[in-house]
């Protein structure tokens, strides 16, 4: 996932922002993207244009979250308002403990931890605006057509 580009939507005016500066930083993103810009059901979206202050207990400091996706979707129900992350499955639970404490399972401990703060922080903005917080990982972008 270490590609990046700039997206260059079809429906430019389904886009929350500058539709010239769409940033993807991975082909899973970029392939979000474009189920955005083609879906009939998106109304509108927007990529890192909402920004989240969270509290990371690594460093005891406040960051800023910039959230992957924001996506207004036309429902049966009405339009819902998602907060979408994109990751890698493996970076959505914690890791398992290892007999040896290695530089890698350290590094993968700290991305939880931070990874976790965000996604709680996410939640409570999500709850807070009547919106709801996805986490997609690889299982829900290559589904198989059954």
């Amino acid at each position: 996932m270490a590609y990046k580009g700039i997206f260059k939507p079809q429906n430019p005016s389904k886009y929350m922002g500058n539709p010239t500066q769409i940033v993807y930083r991975s082909m899973w993103e970029r392939r979000f993207m474009k189920y955005c810009d083609n879906s009939a059901n998106v109304i509108r979206w927007a990529s890192e244009e909402v920004v989240i202050p969270y509290y990371n207990p690594l460093d005891k400091k406040l960051h800023r979250y910039f959230v992957d996706f924001l996506v207004e979707i036309r429902t049966p129900e009405g339009v819902k308002t998602w907060l979408v992350e994109i990751k890698p499955k493996k970076q959505c639970r914690e890791p398992e403990k290892k007999k040896r404490v290695t530089r890698g399972y350290i590094t993968e401990v700290q991305t939880w931890i931070t990874n976790k703060a965000k996604w709680e922080a996410a939640k409570r903005v999500s709850d807070e605006r009547g919106w709801q917080f996805k986490i997609l990982t690889e299982d829900d972008l290559f589904k198989k057509a059954s």
